[in-house]
């Protein structure tokens, strides 16, 4: 299931105002992650569809989508063999895997992630910069 939408991003401002909105408006469930940055799953429904996140304005500007790939370097390297550029350096996310932000050639932010559930933890959180 490679090179395909799995996730989705979406900046707010006042997380708990964003979360009561999204829940009762779409009836999307939403959880608080427990790993080392604020950041809360939302879980869409079921069926066609992806699931994603909300997370505080400043990471991230405007709603941002991540691709699977198989290979992230492999990816980094198609994405800037053909104009795009890596914003964010790859980082490791614990039992997510490997991931970076990059900017294609309109400018538009996306991300890109190898799935890997053995990823372990960096000894240091990542320190992310606004994109």
């Amino acid at each position: 299931m490679s090179n395909r939408v799995i996730h989705f991003e979406i900046p707010v401002d006042e997380p708990q105002r964003a979360v009561a909105f999204y829940e009762a408006a779409f009836g999307w469930r939403i959880s608080k992650w427990d790993g080392p940055m604020d950041y809360w799953n939302v879980k869409t429904g079921e069926g066609p569809g992806i699931n994603g996140a909300l997370l505080r304005r400043g990471t991230v500007s405007a709603t941002t989508n991540t691709i699977d790939v198989d290979d992230l370097d492999l990816a980094i390297a198609k994405v800037e063999q053909h104009g795009g550029s890596v914003v964010v350096p790859p980082m490791v996310l614990p039992s997510i895997g490997r991931f970076c932000y990059a900017r294609d050639t309109e400018g538009n932010l996306f991300g890109l992630m190898q799935l890997d559930p053995e990823a372990p933890a960096p000894s240091e959180p990542p320190e992310l910069p606004e994109v």
